[in-house]
């Protein structure tokens, strides 16, 4: 997964779900990390990881994390999940570093502003484009664990889900390996599930009987608006599940190929959070 030499590695978005793993292998590596987060005092991250207050949206206060780095892993969102409008900024902090490699974790099928700027500004890319991410499950967690039962509906829409820390080996790799520039990688766990496949393989692993209830779509669409999403979201979520892009359900070796190593499953997943769910 690595270099022989050390490096000296940026992560932004450092408590989130891939940001966090990525850390995490990268000093059982060997490398030195910094991460950026807005609460150093709270963000719970290995000792040997050097913390330092701040957010993308805030160029004037990034200097100080830029510095000395010789890798950037960034996130494409600042404040509120709202995409970043300082690219072209953060693309000069990085030039200016000396940054030899940079990776983009991707929000969306099109390219962010930021990722444009990336590209603009000359930049040794590698963009990852993961699917939906496993960790999505544990919005179930609280009524598996407490009733028993996964309310969904779409029960027949596939996704090849990835396991969060196969996002970041990915990740790992193209910060301190060579021959990953300019690839945008696509990235899918090894196997394409609908919710009650899911369902069922969380029973498996938890040795109980869990029940997966179908919600109709006008359910499905309450249920948003009473999480606070406008029809612009919502529109989308629909897309998604009515007539989700191939990209979503299909099955790729990307993980394997970019870092040798088999992707992880759903239930291995499963089996790492079962306490969530109750087991």
């Amino acid at each position: 997964m690595t270099n022989a030499e050390p490096q000296s590695i940026l992560v932004t978005g450092a408590t989130g779900n891939v940001g966090r793993p990525l850390a995490d292998q990268l000093i059982a590596a060997g490398h030195r990390v910094r991460a950026l987060t807005r609460n150093p005092a709270t963000a719970g991250l290995p000792a040997a990881v050097e913390t330092v207050a701040g957010n993308l949206s805030d160029t004037a206060g990034l200097a100080k994390a830029f510095d000395g780095v010789t890798a950037v892993h960034l996130i494409t969102f600042g404040d509120d999940y709202a995409p970043l409008t300082n690219g072209t900024d953060i693309v000069a902090l990085t030039a200016a570093a000396g940054v030899r490699r940079v990776t983009v974790l991707k929000g969306d099928v099109t390219r962010s502003p930021l990722e444009e700027a990336v590209v603009a500004g000359g930049l040794p890319w590698t963009f990852l484009a993961p699917v939906e991410f496993m960790s999505n499950t544990l919005e179930w967690a609280e009524s598996v664990a407490a009733e028993g039962v996964v309310r969904e509906g779409f029960a027949d829409v596939r996704s090849a889900m990835i396991h969060d820390a196969d996002i970041a080996a990915v990740a790992a790799t193209a910060l301190t390996g060579a021959g990953h520039d300019g690839q945008e990688y696509w990235l899918t766990g090894p196997e394409a599930l609908t919710p009650p496949e899911r369902v069922r393989i969380i029973a498996e692993v938890l040795g109980r009987d869990i029940r997966f209830a179908t919600l109709t779509r006008d359910e499905v669409v309450a249920g948003w608006r009473a999480q606070g999403f406008g029809d612009d979201d919502i529109a989308f979520f629909l897309a998604m599940r009515t007539d989700p892009p191939e990209a979503g359900y299909t099955v790729l070796p990307t993980v394997r190929q970019v870092t040798g190593r088999p992707a992880r499953t759903f239930r291995e997943w499963v089996s790492e959070h079962r306490a969530a769910f109750g087991g």
